[in-house]
């Protein structure tokens, strides 16, 4: 078994000389405890430090561990940064890894072990996530359909099963990847991508799951998104991806006809509380039209379950 652990960075060049090193010791000691080959795929997304001298000397200095850097000659945002990272991967199975996330030595090996059932997609990590001065453990996934949209939450992490598998600390099979097509460039630039991805997963009849023993510590205060992007251009952002997600994926009678019919309470009511990003964020759909209708139309080929049959063992 070949393993690729694929990695996006934007201005991560700090994070990347922190983390890096970490992620080969973890290598090393995986490939100790069981034959397996691995390599890192870097994706540098159009950074204006200094990734690229940091990436060249790196690779330079550490000759004996297979390290494939590729450039986007300008900032795409997460899901092609990471479909461009896969593409040149040559593993069967891909260890999805943010910049901000370090791993334990040992995460690795308890992913490996679910991909034996060809019906395998994807399996999550435990995400030891540092927020302010608390630590909140997450990675396993839960939600309900309710009024057109998909609410999703923490769910308990004495399971296995999860609606969701994060695309920043991941396991995914090339092949049924390659399938589904990747994540939808059409979140871009960030959020929702993953969701979606593991939902259409799911949908189509494969596999996920969270493994609690790969764990892996996540300094969000650190990435990117929190450092660089005001919030309220990132609540647009997400209002906009969560009406995509319904778009593209519900295929319930029950949900769409929910969609449409609450459609216009939720205006009202956004109207009336002045959320300006619900409302910018829904009006930003309209350009997308066309995308949504070929995404959707791809779906529809691939889908074998309902909505109903896909949320049934999730509750909030």
């Amino acid at each position: 078994m070949k393993i690729s652990i694929v990695i996006p960075s934007y201005n991560g060049q700090k994070l990347l000389s922190e983390n890096l090193p970490k992620v080969i010791f973890a290598m090393l000691f995986a490939k100790a405890e069981k034959k397996i080959d691995l390599e890192i795929v870097i994706v540098n997304d159009g950074s204006s430090d200094q990734t690229e001298a940091f990436m060249e000397e790196f690779i330079s200095s550490h000759k004996e561990f297979p390290i494939t850097f590729v450039v986007n000659k300008k900032n795409l945002g997460f899901s092609p940064t990471v479909n461009n990272g896969v593409k040149n991967a040559n593993g069967d199975i891909i260890i999805l890894l943010n910049t901000d996330v370090t791993p334990e030595k040992d995460f690795i090996l308890p992913l490996l072990s679910y991909f034996e059932d060809d019906k395998t997609f994807a399996v999550g990590c435990m995400d030891k996530s540092i927020e302010g001065d608390k630590t909140v453990l997450r990675g396993r996934g839960v939600g309900v359909w309710r009024e057109g949209y998909m609410q999703h939450s923490l769910g308990s992490l004495d399971k296995n099963d999860t609606l969701w598998v994060s695309g920043g600390s991941g396991a995914f099979r090339k092949s049924i990847w390659d399938k589904l097509g990747g994540l939808y460039e059409l979140y871009r630039p960030y959020y929702w991508e993953d969701n979606d991805l593991s939902y259409r997963a799911l949908k189509s009849g494969y596999k996920i799951y969270f493994e609690k023993k790969s764990v892996v510590i996540h300094r969000h205060e650190d990435g990117v998104i929190k450092k660089t992007q005001p919030s309220s251009k990132v609540q647009k952002i997400v209002n906009r991806n969560q009406n995509f997600f319904t778009l593209l994926n519900a295929t319930d009678i029950s949900i769409i006809w929910g969609y449409f019919l609450f459609l216009p309470i939720h205006i009202l009511r956004a109207i009336k509380d002045g959320d300006s990003y619900y409302l910018i964020g829904l009006f930003k759909i309209i350009k997308y039209i066309p995308q949504l209708i070929a995404y959707r139309r791809r779906n529809m080929s691939l889908f074998k379950l309902t909505d109903e049959e896909v949320v049934r063992p999730f509750t909030l």
